[in-house]
């Protein structure tokens, strides 16, 4: 039996074709471009990523038996926007996660409505990326497409929409809207009435691996595959991603150097810390999780090597190839990873990306390699918030893009001082949509079997003791200088 896994990305969609061993057996990739109208704003158009599906999966079928597919599961950008009107037509184009246009709105719900109130009703505080805020932007600023909305979505529930002809959402997606109350997994009605949000806009709620719907004939036969193939609910990309790494059950760790970064902790119970700096989300497991996320990741390597260095052929390798053993821990540069704002822990849409410590024999290798220790050291941020109310991470996964850089993962297990473990398969979201799939269908009887069975570690790198005491030292200082440029970046801003 063979089992889609789809990761709906930001810049790209991935389809994983996994059979019943886990085995990736073919994997196809669908870029779509992205739109930045104005400064700070980030949008895409929801077509362009059912176009991807209708190229993408009969390309992934191509030399396989499209009768033994068996179900469909989905790992999806969150926090998007997406609004339908009562013909369920896209109202605008989708306002994306990385989204910074909603700085009122996000200062109106956690100053006006009151940061303790937010997370009373849904654990969390506001963030300029997440759905509520954009709901309100829309309101204020586009008032006739707001009059029109029947439906909100989310990215991958618009996919799930266009298969099985079904609204529906899952908990971990739907914990980043700012209208559920996770901890009870149910919308809020305080939210929505605070947001003006009509109950009968919201989709459905789903467990991850819940069944939703079987293929819509037109929607089979443009994707090459049976009408019996189920489609469950999916899960943020996030979840998703713990999903395909084993991050479920109680107190597992994942790192995620994608376009933005995440630290995972996977949790039984329900919790959240005292500054409300990391998100506490369902889990795709039927748990919940602890998250910390940081807009710009690898996302900030890439800007660094292509826009700026203009790198040939994309040899990253190459231009990380100077920065030695010898030099780790010992940069005079730093550099703060805000090229988008920032998110976890800071909260701050003014935030910018900053190089400090440059001198006349400042090398491009130093500031390369300032990059990198940037993301490290933002990840670092959002662990220590979790250990501060006594959450242990003594060792976590690594997955994403940036943890194919052997130097990354060195850098990152010493700042946190940390043995990283790298896993046999790693194929982010797209793999643990595959997993729940498997669920859907009955293959397993939980997330934590299927996981328990097909997920396995290849390798670990271990922090070595010289280097992370010399990034103790690096990281504090590091700490110092956000606090320092903050009133210079809402200056700036102004």
């Amino acid at each position: 039996m063979l089992y889609i896994g789809v990761d709906l990305g930001t810049s790209a969609c991935k389809f994983l074709l996994v059979d019943e061993t886990g085995k990736v057996c073919n994997q196809v990739t669908r870029e779509y471009p992205l739109s930045m109208p104005h400064t700070g704003w980030s949008e895409q158009d929801p077509a362009a990523w059912w176009q991807a599906c209708l190229e993408g999966i009969p390309a992934l079928l191509q030399g396989f038996d499209s009768a033994q597919v068996q179900g469909i599961g989905m790992g999806g950008q969150m926090h998007g926007l997406v609004a339908l009107d009562a013909a369920d037509r896209v109202l605008r184009p989708a306002i994306l996660w990385n989204d910074g246009r909603t700085a009122k709105q996000t200062d109106y719900l956690n100053k006006e409505i009151g940061r303790e109130t937010l997370s009373k009703y849904t654990g969390n505080i506001a963030f300029a990326g997440f759905t509520a805020p954009k709901l309100l932007w829309m309101k204020e600023n586009e008032p006739d497409l707001y009059a029109a909305i029947a439906k909100i979505m989310l990215p991958k529930d618009y996919l799930v929409y266009r298969m099985t002809g079904v609204h529906a959402t899952d908990y971990s997606d739907a914990s980043g809207m700012l209208l559920l109350d996770v901890e009870h997994k149910c919308w809020s009605k305080e939210m929505c009435e605070i947001c003006g949000v009509k109950e009968e806009w919201l989709a459905h709620l789903y467990e991850s691996w819940q069944f939703v719907g079987t293929l819509k004939p037109d929607a089979a036969a443009a994707l090459g595959l049976p009408e019996s193939v189920k489609v469950c609910a999916g899960a943020g990309d996030n979840a998703a991603a713990a999903v395909g790494t084993g991050t479920v059950g109680k107190g597992h760790c994942n790192i995620s150097l994608g376009t933005s970064g995440t630290v995972f902790i996977s949790s039984e119970a329900f919790g959240v810390d005292a500054t409300n700096g990391l998100h506490a989300f369902a889990h795709a497991d039927g748990g919940w999780h602890l998250m910390g996320c940081m807009l710009s990741a690898a996302s900030c390597n890439k800007w660094w090597m292509d826009d700026i260095l203009k790198v040939t052929d994309k040899d990253y390798p190459a231009e990380q190839a100077p920065i030695t053993r010898d030099k780790l821990g010992r940069n005079p540069v730093f550099f703060l990873p805000y090229l988008m704002g920032e998110r976890s822990p800071i909260n701050d849409t003014d935030a910018r990306g900053t190089l400090i410590g440059l001198s006349m024999d400042t090398t491009r290798a130093d500031i390369t390699q300032a990059v990198l220790e940037g993301v490290a050291f933002a990840i670092r941020d959002s662990v220590e918030t979790a250990r501060s109310i006594g959450v242990e991470i003594p060792r976590s996964n690594i997955c994403g893009g940036g943890a194919k850089s052997p130097l990354w993962c060195t850098i990152m297990a010493n700042v946190l001082g940390i043995p990283l473990d790298i896993l046999v398969t790693e194929q982010g979201p797209g793999y643990g949509g595959a997993l729940l799939a498997m669920v859907c269908c009955g293959k397993y009887a939980t997330v934590q079997e299927a996981t328990n069975a097909l997920v396995h570690v290849s390798r670990t790198i271990e922090p070595d003791a010289e280097l992370t005491a010399l990034y103790e030292e690096r990281y504090q200082k590091f700490k110092q200088i956000y606090p320092t440029c903050k009133p210079l970046f809402k200056a700036l801003a102004e």
